[in-house]
């Protein structure tokens, strides 16, 4: 009997032949950091999208240009491929009515801005990646999630098919356009690791609520990989899962994560408490949601940490590597 495609040996997409520019946005967090590293190793150029350009020219140096604002790239320049991670933090802030309209405005703004700038490109770019994430879905307790599932009214799904939309847009001009919805991204340099790993190396085990919400996960690796691949192959486009074909719930989460340093001692966050602190965005721990990455399976992608013990094991080993 043969292995599941996501226990094989990871599908290579070939380098180009010719080295790409590409336009980050987002180029100095979490995961642009580590995307600009990869092209830049990879022979591309890389111009990033900030408004800091000063924090930018630090964390990259002469490497990338940086531009703040997209009125410096003129028309006659040629963008093979744009990645789009711009967005305000979805945890740096309670969902107060001022809040939720500065992450559509840091979303939309700066898509909408893309969308100009690829109407007026002379040479258009091949593909747009614009980062979405799993809360497209809603909250919906036991169901395996594919790509056909659709979203919800409420906050954390409206402003992921907002994004999505505003993405669409593109392909008025004959531009792919890949929306990838992100699950929990692991990784040593940002994004929720960090901060999970404080109890967990005092040896505590974390649950919250009831502990049976599903998390859909994903290595840094395996997302740089997938969006790489959703980048060549050119049947990749819509709704794309980046999200583990492993998901656990939260309990086993906090299990996997503890074990990594010993024994460890339970201790529970009342879903109670957390709703009355956090409000709507309580949702983001105590519900989650069942992903599966069916489009990417489908399409051949395979994944180097399918399994959260081994995801885990790799980034408490060595220091995750990132520019700056």
């Amino acid at each position: 009997m043969s292995r599941p495609e996501w226990q094989r040996a990871p599908r290579r997409v070939a380098r180009s032949d010719a080295p790409c520019i590409v336009l980050v946005t987002g180029a100095t967090g979490f995961i642009g950091r580590r995307l600009c590293r990869r092209l830049l190793a990879d022979g591309h150029s890389v111009i990033a999208l900030t408004r800091n350009g000063q924090r930018a020219r630090a964390v990259f140096g002469s490497m990338v240009r940086v531009v703040t604002s997209l009125d410096e790239i003129i028309s006659s320049e040629r963008i093979d491929w744009i990645v789009n991670l711009a967005g305000a933090p979805i945890f740096a802030g309670l969902w107060t009515p001022a809040r939720r309209a500065e992450l559509l405005d840091s979303r939309l703004g700066v898509t909408n801005k893309i969308t100009e700038l690829i109407a007026r490109l002379e040479h258009k770019p091949e593909v747009l990646i614009n980062a979405s994430a799993v809360g497209y879905y809603g909250v919906r307790g036991e169901e395996e999630i594919t790509e056909a599932a659709r979203g919800q009214p409420i906050f954390q799904s409206h402003l992921c098919q907002a994004w999505e939309l505003a993405a669409q847009a593109a392909e008025q001009y004959d531009v792919r356009v890949c929306r990838l919805r992100f699950g929990i991204v692991l990784g040593m340099s940002g994004g929720a690791l960090p901060g999970l790993i404080r109890p967990a190396r005092m040896r505590l085990r974390v649950v919250l609520g009831s502990g049976q919400q599903w998390q859909s996960w994903v290595h840094i690796d395996d997302l740089l990989d997938l969006m790489w691949f959703c980048i060549k192959q050119d049947d990749m486009s819509g709704g794309i899962n980046v999200t583990s074909p492993q998901p656990v719930r939260q309990q086993e989460f906090a299990a996997a994560l503890a074990a990594q340093f010993g024994r460890s001692i339970p201790v529970r966050v009342p879903a109670g408490i957390l709703r009355a602190s956090l409000g709507e965005l309580s949702q983001l721990l105590l519900e989650g949601q069942r992903v599966l990455p069916t489009k990417a399976l489908n399409a051949g992608f395979a994944f180097r940490y399918p399994e959260l013990k081994a995801a885990l094991a790799d980034l408490l080993r060595a220091k995750d590597p990132a520019v700056g």
